[in-house]
């Protein structure tokens, strides 16, 4: 894929291979050669990342929300990877495509194991103040989440097939990227609101005389808000860069929001970095037990697994919305 609106035209950088005079790094997609330390950097950020929620999410046995965090930040990794090798040689294709496709498709999966927290939340609190039934909500948004994987996928193999030679299928590549880019923040969009709309709810019903002193213990436990926080925070940061791809994409291949590698760092890598921080440091397996598999009240066996959570296979993990509201105090 040619960096300019002209490499289309002439096809004067269709055989480019390396830096030369006859093929300038302005003409390459990103316009720049990648800022070496910064990929360093990245790719061991996002690579420690990788390991620490990989052991978390065994040990804690939260298995669906280990494995979508655990594999966005292995592209992550990946992605940083092929920017380190662009440094090199920016008009490597091989690299290019391995860091665009990555690192375009890791938050996808960064926000599937978000969507997984709203389900057990509601079921910890109150699930009757949920306006949706708790189970449905990792049957809602991971489907709808899988979808924005499957069109930003697509698209991303129709630019890379199109290559330097067919703009037709580059510009439909891009355009299916940017159509997943925009679910995708359409379905966090209505997944805030619908967490948001839970949140108040609960925060009038902690505060009323018919709360449940176990459940009010629950709200007011210092590790189960600092997990809360750490999701919201999450949440606010891979949203801005959902809506910064979307501005990034727009203008085509090599536009000059794309070929700008400040506002790309801080936009991009940064906030995915805070965003899979914050739910690896505030792992659910430390802060919220009630995500484990099969949680139960004291560990061995004090409560039954609900009937509802041990069928529900979406998740992975227990919903426990029987034996969960006994459970609250647990959270110490």
């Amino acid at each position: 894929m040619s960096g300019s609106e002209e490499g289309f035209t002439r096809g004067s950088f269709d055989a480019c291979e390396q830096v030369s005079a006859l093929c300038p790094v302005e003409a390459t997609v990103l316009g720049y050669y990648p800022n070496l330390g910064s990929g360093i950097f990245f790719a061991i950020a996002f690579g420690l990342c990788t390991i620490a929620a990989g052991v978390l999410g065994v040990w804690k046995r939260t298995w669906t929300f280990g494995a979508a965090i655990t594999l966005g930040l292995l592209l992550e990794t990946l992605g940083y990877i092929g920017r380190i090798l662009l440094n090199d040689n920016p008009w490597d294709k091989d690299a290019f495509q391995l860091q665009i496709c990555t690192i375009i498709l890791a938050p996808t999966l960064i926000c599937a194991s978000i969507y997984l927290t709203l389900k057990h939340i509601a079921l910890a609190l109150n699930p009757s103040l949920s306006r949706v039934a708790p189970r449905w909500y990792p049957r809602i948004f991971l489907p709808a989440d899988l979808s924005c994987l499957v069109v930003q996928a697509i698209g991303g193999g129709l630019a890379a097939a199109g290559g330097e030679d067919d703009r037709a299928l580059v510009d439909g590549g891009n355009n299916a990227i940017i159509a997943g880019v925009c679910l995708q923040v359409v379905v966090l969009a209505v997944f805030g609101g619908l967490g948001l709309d839970y949140f108040l709810r609960v925060r009038r019903y902690m505060a009323s005389s018919e709360v449940d002193p176990e459940r009010l213990a629950m709200w007011r436990n210092g590790k189960f808000r600092r997990f809360i926080d750490a999701v919201m925070g999450a949440y606010v940061a891979v949203f801005i860069r959902c809506i910064y791809r979307i501005a990034e994409m727009a203008g085509g291949w090599g536009n000059h929001i794309m070929q700008d590698e400040i506002s790309f760092l801080i936009l991009d890598p940064t906030l995915i970095l805070i965003a899979t921080y914050l739910l690896t440091i505030f792992h659910p397996g430390l802060f919220f037990p009630q995500m484990r598999n099969g949680y139960r009240k004291g560990g061995a066996g004090d409560d039954d697994v609900s009937k509802e959570s041990a069928g529900d296979t979406t998740t992975g993990e227990s919903g426990n919305e029987a034996g969960v509201v006994g459970a609250e105090t647990e959270m110490k």
